[in-house]
């Protein structure tokens, strides 16, 4: 009975209340048994039904804490300053996060991307959701690990493209969205402009030759958001509402907070090369994240996923 699964919250409720209703009932009986034997009989149902009771009250309370833990995140990737080197900069960071999430037993999911000629990124969407085994291992709260990776993020190295051999400076911008829950989304269908169009790859050609790519605008906020990546229209809306679900809650939440976190361009910045957070040094194998002022070295297994080191610090860093 103690390892009641979140799913089955309400139905543990339920049996918590019929309980409760169980204990009443005997308390009365107690006031006037029939005899010694009932009256013994009536206390031992009774502590059972006070241990049952508490141990539903603790799995439910569990429960609850456990399900209030489990933070999706909309992750958006933006390539700067610094042209092709930039978006496969940014694809670089893309899989690096993808990477990450693999060892926390997360699931990605794609919700946009518009990708460059030579396979870079000039921009990414893409869900972070836990999965069984994640929740299973009480790693479900992906938010709490991943807010501290929105910024400027620069890279330092020479490009392959280079012939000179010549170190390039280049950046990308990196977004951390929290995922509304669903009972948290207020999104009037009547506020949605909804433009359907047919999806495009790599120099603007059109990949599709049914109209599948879906556009929506927020009429109230003026936020317009887009996905191309599923040949499904009706996928490709889901995955756009995500989007602007994200931004909209983000966009409630800073307008909170705005005297301390600012506003989102504060998170994104311009993605130029003087506003940074954090330093990729290829030629030196250097991670510098500088608002910790720390840096790690064997930069191919952070690229590689391997990212413990680094998140750990800024959470002890900032919690």
């Amino acid at each position: 009975m103690s390892n009641i699964s979140e799913q089955h919250i309400e139905d543990s409720e339920e049996q918590l209340e019929k309980i409760i209703k169980q204990i009443q009932d005997v308390n009365e009986l107690l006031k006037n048994p029939e005899n010694q034997e009932f009256f013994i009989l009536y206390k031992d149902e009774l502590k059972e039904l006070e241990n049952k009771k508490e141990i539903l009250e603790q799995a439910i309370k569990q429960n609850k804490a456990t399900k209030a833990k489990i933070n999706s995140v909309i992750v958006e990737i933006r390539s700067g300053t610094g042209g092709d080197e930039a978006a496969l900069f940014a694809n670089d960071i893309f899989k690096m996060y993808t990477r990450y999430a693999e060892t926390q037993k997360w699931e990605t999911k794609i919700l946009d991307s518009k990708r460059t000629e030579t396979d870079g990124l000039k921009e990414i969407f893409f869900e972070l959701n836990p999965s069984f085994e994640a929740k299973q291992n009480k790693n479900a709260d992906i938010f709490s690990k991943m807010k501290y990776e929105g910024g400027v993020h620069r890279v330092q190295r020479i490009p392959k493209t280079e012939k000179m051999g010549r170190i390039h400076t280049s950046t990308a911008s990196v977004a951390i969205l929290q995922k509304p829950k669903k009972q948290d989304s207020t999104i009037n269908p009547k506020d949605l402009k909804i433009d359907i169009y047919k999806s495009s790859g790599p120099g603007g050609q059109n990949v599709n030759k049914r109209e599948t790519a879906v556009r929506i605008t927020h009429i109230p906020t003026g936020l317009i958001v887009a996905s191309q990546t599923q040949r499904n229209q009706l996928k490709n809306k889901e995955s756009a509402l995500a989007i602007l679900e994200a931004r909209l809650l983000e966009k409630k939440q800073k307008e909170k907070q705005a005297d301390i976190e600012g506003k989102r361009k504060a998170q994104v910045g311009w993605a130029k090369r003087s506003e940074k957070m954090r330093t990729y040094n290829f030629p030196q194998n250097r991670l510098t994240d500088h608002r910790v002022k720390k840096s790690w070295h064997n930069l191919e297994e952070i690229m590689d996923g391997k990212m413990d080191k680094v998140i750990k610090t800024l959470m002890n860093y900032t919690d």
